[in-house]
Order: C-alpha cells, then sequence, then structure tokens
C-alpha cells in the first residue's frame, strides 16, 4: 500500500528506527508509492449524508405563517 502523505511517510521513518516496523515494508511502501509528489498532510472528506435540505425547514415555516395569518 503506498504512502498517502509526507507526514505518514515519515512517521512509518520513525517506527522503522524505533524498530517497531520491519525494513522490507517501509522499503514496501516507499517502492508503492514511487516518486509522486504527495501533500504534507491528507484530510478527511467531509461526508455529505448530514446535509439538511433547506426547502423543507423553509415549507414548514411558510405554511405555519399561513395558518397564523388566516386565524387573525
Amino acid at each position: 500500500m503506498p504512502f498517502k502523505s509526507q507526514a505518514q511517510r515519515r512517521k512509518f521513518a520513525q517506527l522503522l528506527v524505533e524498530g517497531k516496523i520491519s525494513n522490507e515494508t517501509f522499503e514496501e511502501w516507499n517502492r508503492e508509492t514511487g516518486a509522486t509528489r504527495l501533500p504534507e498532510r491528507v484530510t478527511r472528506k467531509r461526508s455529505t449524508t448530514k446535509k439538511r435540505s433547506d426547502t423543507s425547514t423553509k415549507r414548514k415555516r411558510t405554511a405555519s405563517k399561513r395558518r397564523a395569518t388566516k386565524k387573525r
């Protein structure tokens, strides 16, 4: 699996120095990444499933306003 960012590459290099991962693992990841230019950090993508539609809330508000004006 290739590295996704420069920060991840540095973390793996640190783990290699500490002896927590093998040299083969680091070299495999480094080989698969190749010479591609990596971003410094990778951020998570925002999920679009939590967005509320504004039209449904606007309809509810206008409907309640209509009822209030009719009662007067």
